[in-house]
């Protein structure tokens, strides 16, 4: 026998050991018909399972037990004796017959929505009458420990993948393999994070603190990384909200008052748990491909509080990349009447693809609770005084601490990932699949002898009809992730204009507590201005316009920026951001058939090609809801879905640095994302802004083309650039996404996952004689000011899971010059 083999089932022993019993199979009817949703318990405990949708099930316990129960209303129960501790493969037969629950007889399939008809309705009404008087809600303030464990796990673990090449000189990674209780199948941990925190709240305030006493992870420079995109994707949730929030989808929660016309409930039992007396509900959903949940829960009997819940995803429920999802939650009972979460289990099965053979990585997160305190008041600066901190020692915590904080043990296979991974790290074929790994999730190669990233890669090669073929090459200053300071720049050269670009920036992180940070720059560089309504400060950011490759019709409307800029920025309040900026820029066109002349003189004799501008700017933004990893002078974004405000008075000064014009300009944006319940996801977006004074093309405000066939948010696709042209605007933008909540009724569309996405756009413009009168570009200055300018789309999303295309269609101006009636544009994206 080849010994990578004896490894395996060497390691297979060691974890059946630890589980006493273990069983999984299949439940058919008398026709071969495989039974979706059976309830499959071992006799005389709780301990239970329901079958997915092809009738397959899995459970396992530590405890011995000797026989199997198997039920389902509208069949009779089968008991199964358990000769060994390990049953695999079993195939179990259930019989129809009539089944009696209080006197009324209900088959299987779709149960009653009336509450005279099915018990199990009369006490999903109770819950909902009791929600808002469990758990935390009844309390004014709160304060409980928080322990979470964080792992990822390669599963369905056999001899091909130990035999793999991957694995070649890596071999011993495999004595970590240990069994999922939850699918029974073989799984390798490759990443662990553990975290201890106090969290405090307060209801009245709506207000909440996380303050982290100890972490301690696996060991990878990128860990937060992964713990974010955890976080993000298993967000916190209230399992009586009537929506879960999970990977940026509305799942119906089985709680929900529109449960009822989602799910089928079904009374299965009752018993007395942690000596409460409880009631077992058993439900699953009505339809396939919605985002629903298949499991049961105990509820008690007086206070209706449910005391354990466990949830798994429909295999058929439109969502890409997830195979599995499986959630349990306990709740602990402090005194008769009060409910309170004890412990948190969320895992789920990234896979290319749902075939149950097919080989994936599990993502887990284990979250408990303990010593709960109520009606504590704080302060408002207990909750808003500290921005961000940074206390290395919490993440340096010894084993003794650990020992002494974590509310549940690891397992031997948890404890051996620390020192596996530390021994991987020292094997050089590891260390390149790493490096790979990271080149292709930032953009950047690491040089980490020097401290320097190279790239970012994908802005290597660039197109456009100016420069014709353009290259790039880059880099930043890298220490690590928490960084104070940062420097970074390009190089770029187009073969067509045979001229150099360049850019330089650095910033300085000087107070972390409010974090004061300082800015300066430089940047020389042929680019497509004004497809942006709001203004951007990143000084070395260039539009997707500046190198698309083909388009509509030809961009010719480049402009050569030269901009210098000096920035000071300050978050004295957790996402409440001031910034104060001055900026000097030369626009000039960049192409012979493209022109930023204006007049400089009152009778139009006189012309100019090359603006020289000096402005400040004072800008204030707003992200509520707002989650950001790091306390360097860069942050990640840990979250998404909250919304943004931006407001900024720009003020143009012609006694400074000899510059054109005096003018002040007010901008105002607002982005709002909203999740409509089960149908899906709404974009608005509202801008509105307005000059003071008098100003040429280049000092504008452009409404935002988009002459490319990529799909672009917060553009106007029908429109070409330079159509419109305004110094008063505003303009309103909503999208869409229902999540494939209509193509999932339709029969022939179900299995394809589609989704339906509708959008609408609109602005309203003017522009003033005045600076009609300064222009002498030769281009016609046009504004939507007679009519609100529209147009609005419809798309299907998912497309093989990466593709979307939306056809566009234009609501209005028809009379434009070359106006673009309909158009069609696509867009690739990996999304869940």
């Amino acid at each position: 026998m080849n010994l990578n083999l004896r490894y395996l089932f060497f390691f297979f022993g060691i974890c059946s050991a630890y589980a006493q019993t273990k069983v999984s199979g299949y439940v058919y009817d008398e026709n071969n018909v495989s039974v979706a949703y059976a309830n499959v318990l071992f006799k005389g405990s709780t301990v239970g399972t329901i079958t997915n949708e092809e009738g397959k099930f899995y459970l396992e316990s530590t405890n011995t037990y000797d026989r199997l129960i198997v039920s389902f209303i509208g069949y009779e129960t089968l008991e199964i004796p358990l000769t060994k501790k390990v049953n695999y493969e079993m195939k179990l037969i259930l019989k129809e017959s009539a089944g009696q629950l209080d006197e009324v007889f209900i088959v299987t399939g779709k149960q009653s929505k009336k509450e005279s008809e099915n018990p199990a309705i009369a006490i999903l009404k109770k819950i909902w009458e009791r929600k808002r008087q469990n758990g935390l809600r009844q309390f004014k303030q709160y304060q409980y420990d928080k322990y979470e464990k964080v792992e990822f796990d390669i599963n369905t673990i056999d001899s091909a993948l130990i035999k793999s090449k991957l694995f070649r000189g890596m071999e011993f990674v495999f004595n970590q393999v240990d069994t999922s209780k939850v699918t029974g199948k073989t799984y390798l941990p490759i990443f662990i994070n553990e975290a201890r925190s106090k969290v405090f709240g307060d209801n009245l305030k709506k207000k909440e603190k996380e303050d982290l006493k100890g972490n301690k992870n696996s060991g990878f420079s990128n860990n937060q990384i992964i713990i974010d995109f955890v976080d993000d994707l298993y967000s916190d949730f209230d399992i009586y909200d009537n929506y879960l929030k999970f990977f940026d989808k509305s799942f119906v929660s089985p709680l929900s008052k529109t449960g009822i016309n989602t799910y089928n409930y079904v009374l299965s039992d009752s018993a007395f748990i942690d000596n409460k007396w409880c009631y077992n509900i058993i439900y699953y959903p009505r339809r396939k491909n919605e985002l629903t949940f298949k499991g049961d829960f105990w509820v008690n009997d007086t206070t209706y509080a449910i005391k354990e819940i466990n949830l798994q995803a429909s295999k058929s429920a439109n969502i890409n990349w997830v195979k599995e999802i499986y959630i349990e939650q306990e709740f602990e009972v402090l005194s008769d009447s009060i409910f309170l979460i004890k412990r948190d289990y969320f895992m789920s099965d990234f896979a290319f693809n749902k075939k149950e053979k097919s080989r994936g990585v599990y993502g887990k997160r284990t979250t408990l609770y303990d010593n709960y305190e109520f009606d504590i008041p704080k302060e408002d600066k207990f909750y808003s005084n500290e921005v961000y901190s940074y206390n290395e020692d919490v993440y340096n915590r010894d084993d003794a601490f650990w020992e002494q904080n974590r509310m549940e043990s690891l397992s031997q296979d948890e404890k051996g990932v620390y020192k596996m991974l530390d021994t991987l790290k020292t094997v050089k074929k590891f260390k390149r699949l790493y490096n790979l790994g990271s080149i292709l999730g930032s953009g950047y190669i690491e040089f980490s002898d020097i401290n320097f990233d190279y790239g970012p890669i994908f802005s290597t090669f660039g197109y456009n009809e100016v420069e014709g073929i353009r290259i790039r090459t880059g880099g930043r200053t890298y220490f690590g992730p928490n960084d104070l300071w940062r420097l970074e720049g390009f190089l770029a050269y187009g073969f067509r204009d045979d001229k150099v670009k360049y850019g330089i920036s650095g910033k300085w992180l000087i107070d972390k507590k409010n974090r004061f940070i300082i800015s300066a720059g430089n940047r020389r560089d042929v680019e497509q201005i004004g497809v942006n309504l709001t203004a951007s400060t990143d000084i070395l950011g260039r539009s997707f316009a500046s190198s698309s490759i083909i388009g509509t019709s030809t961009n010719d409307k480049l402009t050569n920026v030269n901009l210098t800029t000096m920035a000071v920025e300050l978050e004295p309040v957790r996402n409440l951001e001031f910034r104060l900026s001055g900026a000097y820029r030369t626009l000039s066109s960049a192409s012979d058939t493209f022109s930023l002349d204006y007049y400089t003189d009152a009778t139009h004799t006189t012309t100019a090609s090359e603006v020289k501008q000096y402005e400040n700017a004072f800008s204030v933004s707003y992200f509520p809801g707002r989650k950001m990893t790091g306390f360097g002078v860069e942050r990640r974004h840990a979250n998404d879905g909250y919304p943004s405000l931006f407001a900024q008075v720009t003020r143009g000064d012609k006694a400074i640095f000899n510059s054109d014009f005096d003018y002040t300009k007010v901008q105002f944006s607002y982005i709002q994302p909203w999740h409509v319940g089960g149908y899906g996801r709404l974009t608005t977006t509202l801008e509105a802004g307005k000059t003071f004074g008098d100003v040429p093309l280049g000092l504008l405000n452009v409404v935002p083309g988009n002459q490319s066939y990529f799909s672009i948010y917060n553009s106007f696709s029908q429109l070409d650039y330079y159509e419109f042209v305004t110094d008063t605007y505003a303009s309103l933008h909503l999208e869409h996404n229902f999540n494939g909540r209509f193509f999932s009724r339709i029969p022939f569309l179900r299995k394809y996952n589609l989704r339906e996405i509708v959008g609408i756009r609109g602005v309203w413009g003017d522009v003033s004689q005045a600076n009609r009168d300064l222009n002498a570009s030769g281009l016609t200055y046009l504004a939507p000011s007679d009519k609100v300018y529209y147009e609005y789309s419809v798309g299907v999303g998912n497309i093989f899971k990466v593709f979307r295309i939306d056809f566009n269609f234009r609501g209005n101006y028809f009379e434009n010059p070359d106006a673009r009636n309909f158009g069609v544009t696509g867009t690739f994206g990996f999304n869940f």
